[in-house]
């Protein structure tokens, strides 16, 4: 079992943090926080699960990196999306990104905080 205390998760949060890393293990859990959209992003071998906790944003997904790079193996960055679909986000939401599609935060209307768990 692993336990994170209440003063090192609201820490982790303050900061956008890893609360777990993966080493060893098939999945990872980080305190999200975003302030200001983001680039656009492909993780070949991990499905990202969010749990928004506060704010609002709109995320993209689906598509095509615009400005594609490799960044680390398997893991790829762009610009922006090109074909993609947008939603917003806020409190309460939870989204499935399956590894391999493209995804975005491209407007945040206010901080969000959310709970990331980045299964392999």
């Amino acid at each position: 079992m692993i336990l994170f205390s209440a003063a090192e998760v609201a820490a982790a949060f303050a900061r956008g943090a890893v609360l777990l890393d993966g080493e060893g293990r098939r999945f990872q859990v980080h305190a999200g926080r975003r302030e200001a959209p983001g680039e656009a992003e492909v993780h070949a071998e991990d499905t990202d699960i969010f749990h928004v906790l506060a704010g609002a944003a709109t995320i993209a997904t689906g598509g095509t990196v615009v400005d594609a790079r490799e960044v680390a193996p398997g893991e790829v960055r762009g610009r922006a999306l090109a074909g993609c679909e947008a939603r917003r986000l806020a409190a309460g939401d939870v989204v499935v990104i399956p590894a391999g599609t493209p995804h975005q935060f491209t407007a945040v209307e206010a901080t969000l905080t959310y709970f990331v768990v980045k299964s392999r």
